[in-house]
């Protein structure tokens, strides 16, 4: 294939890539849009409030542009997405694109220690638990993924706060940082622990990892129990095959057998499945930053709702929906690269 042929199949790959990305995210728009219309929340109520005259009820109806046919309403919000304007919250009074890149930050911190956590201790679990199939060790770890599966997130924030926090006073209570480090840290990437590393406050740093490693850990066990589990339903399908035998056979160390011979071979469908706990870390993190106080995305989203704050709401929505399209586009360009079959 010449260089040229590789090149125009690139350019060509990239482009598919950009126009079922670009399709995909309309897609998302449009649920979220005519979902926001149809659900029983009036937002011009929610933004006049309940002892507004029909006049400024019927000005603000006109001013929020509601007057207009549906579809008309869909194209203007389409326009102003493009734009980067998601509109202005009734909580906060503030554009919501601001709000969410402010909270967002906390949120990507925390799903993202989870998932290496789960990713650490998931692969080596589920390995384990494949070359020790049947017995106590795979049995223990099987239960444990089930937990992961069966427990609600909220009780086990909450047990977690009162065993390690209250009872035994091992890691920090709810929130980002202490009340008394709150703003000392200039925001850069709005990450604590990179800002504050960057800056040398180190004591704000260690005081924020202290905050994050029991919420980070728990949202770690949900997405291990998802790794571990089909890390290890790969792992049984290697090691039944023939070339593991005779690698066996050879007298090749059962390491090398395992994390070699096995393994290797399993990194691209497991490329799919961290993406994809990635990605319900980010979306389903609401329930655990409520418990700890955690101002996320999944905080603000719950007093949007609270508030029928439906701008807010919608933007959440739609930035939560669009960074799951990218982890899944991520993915299958790394499932691409690592696999030549798929090319």
């Amino acid at each position: 294939m010449t260089k040229a042929r590789r090149l125009a199949q690139g350019v060509s790959s990239l482009g598919g890539f950009a126009v079922v990305t670009l399709l995909t995210f309309i897609g998302l728009m449009a649920i979220t849009f005519f979902i926001g219309r149809v659900i029983p929340i009036d937002p011009v109520l929610a933004v006049v409030g309940d002892r507004a005259t029909q006049e400024q009820y019927e000005a603000a109806r006109v001013a929020m542009g509601l007057d207009r046919p549906l579809i008309m309403q869909f194209f203007s919000y389409v326009g102003d997405v493009f734009q980067g304007d998601l509109g202005y919250s009734v909580s906060t009074n503030r554009p919501v694109a601001q709000d969410l890149a402010k909270v967002f930050p906390a949120t990507l911190e925390m799903a993202t220690l989870g998932i290496l956590i789960g990713i650490g201790l998931g692969v080596p679990c589920g390995v384990w638990a494949a070359a020790r199939q049947g017995t106590w060790v795979d049995q223990v770890i099987r239960v444990f993924a089930l937990l992961g599966y069966s427990v609600p997130a909220f009780w086990l924030g909450l047990v977690g706060l009162v065993i390690f926090y209250a009872n035994l006073g091992c890691v920090a209570g709810p929130g980002r940082v202490d009340i008394f480090y709150e703003g000392m840290v200039a925001p850069r990437s709005g990450l604590m622990l990179v800002d504050s590393a960057l800056a040398g406050e180190w004591d704000i740093f260690w005081n924020a990892l202290d905050h994050l490693i029991l919420p980070a850990a728990i949202l770690g066990f949900f997405s291990l129990a998802y790794i571990a589990r089909m890390t290890r339903s790969f792992m049984l399908d290697q090691l039944g095959q023939e070339f593991i035998t005779t690698a066996r056979v050879k007298g090749v160390a059962e390491w090398r057998v395992l994390w070699v011979h096995g393994f290797r071979p399993i990194r691209v469908p497991l490329i799919t499945v961290i993406g994809l706990s990635y990605a319900a870390l980010l979306e389903g993190s609401v329930m655990i930053e409520t418990v700890f106080s955690w101002p996320g995305i999944g905080n603000y989203l719950t007093v949007a709702l609270l508030n029928a704050d439906m701008n807010a709401v919608l933007g959440a929505t739609l930035v939560i929906g669009a960074v799951f399209i990218l982890i899944n586009k991520l993915s299958d360009v790394l499932y691409r690269i690592l696999d030549p079959r798929s090319r």
